[in-house]
């Protein structure tokens, strides 16, 4: 909010701790060879890159934060479209259901964005055209990283299908070979490390160390970060794709809720209609109901057989 297009230093101490840790406790010092051959992760780690750029500077361009959940929560659809074109998968009816109610509350909640946007920019009719270009520059910027991030999630499927399941590997090499990448954008790293170094003192509790705040800010991102993927690259490893799908949805629901009660962000009714379709959309798509159903029947069975 006090910078919005940081994202780039963000970004690059993400990937650097992570890249470090890995470089350390997996890859041993680099003694360790990787199981899946290097050159394919040099292919996944460019998607990698590209889409978490984009998505930073689409942030960048009038996207409101809480636009940019609901627009990546429509990975499914990304996921569904290529997956039909590229390795001629068919669905389901229920499916086509699940991610037409996506598409639908995505489309509902960008359409009142826009609303929003173009009502904001007639304050000021010399600005005005110019801020909504800037913000349909970032809807296509969205638009660019998902079908990206599904692609790479497709080849992703195929690599572990080929050479099995690395997950620690995958997270280390993910963040380790884009580093170089962040010497295009060091310029912009540079300037905002700049503005991090001028803002206000603040007191880290419990050990006392006082430093810039968005400093701490930045800390508290990457730490939780962190603790964020390497979380969902062990999950993909130990429960079903359905598990994951569901927990991942439930997270980005948690963060739509909180940004907008915590950060105040404009929400509407309509926009609460396009989460809703968006969020029912997913538990669909996964099924989660089928899984419920069992459960729930044999918790009603326990009390009668007591």
């Amino acid at each position: 909010r006090q910078f919005p297009g940081c994202g780039n230093i963000v970004t690059f101490s993400q990937f650097l701790f992570i890249a470090v840790e890995g470089f350390v406790f997996e890859a041993n010092f680099g003694r360790k060879r990787p199981a899946i051959p290097i050159r394919n992760y040099f292919i996944m780690v460019a998607m990698f890159f590209t889409v978490s750029v984009v998505n930073n500077y689409a942030l960048n361009l009038n996207i409101a934060m809480p636009l940019h959940m609901i627009f990546r929560s429509g990975s499914l659809i990304a996921s569904m479209a290529l997956g039909i074109i590229i390795l001629k998968k068919r669905y389901s009816v229920s499916k086509y259901t699940s991610i037409a109610l996506v598409s639908l509350g995505i489309f509902t909640c960008t359409f009142m964005s826009a609303k929003q946007v173009a009502s904001d920019s007639s304050l000021n009719r010399e600005d005005g055209p110019q801020v909504f270009l800037w913000w349909l520059l970032g809807i296509g910027a969205l638009t660019f990283a998902l079908l990206m991030s599904a692609r790479m999630g497709i080849f992703q499927e195929t690599l572990y299908q080929r050479f099995g399941k690395h997950s620690k590997e995958a997270l280390f090499y993910n963040h380790a070979l884009p580093l170089p990448g962040f010497l295009l954008l060091a310029p912009n790293i540079y300037h905002h490390a700049v503005l991090f170094n001028q803002s206000e003192p603040f007191q880290v509790p419990v050990i006392g160390l006082t430093l810039p705040i968005m400093w701490f800010y930045l800390l508290m991102n990457v730490i939780t970060q962190y603790v964020c993927i390497r979380g969902v690259f062990i999950l993909t490893t130990e429960c079903t794709s359905l598990t994951v799908t569901l927990v991942v949805t439930l997270r980005k629901f948690v963060s739509l809720i909180f940004s907008i009660l915590y950060f105040q962000n404009p929400f509407t009714g309509w926009h609460w209609l396009g989460t809703a379709f968006v969020f029912v959309g997913t538990l669909m798509y996964t099924e989660v109901w089928n899984s419920l159903g069992p459960f729930l029947r044999r918790r009603r069975r326990r009390p009668k057989e007591e």
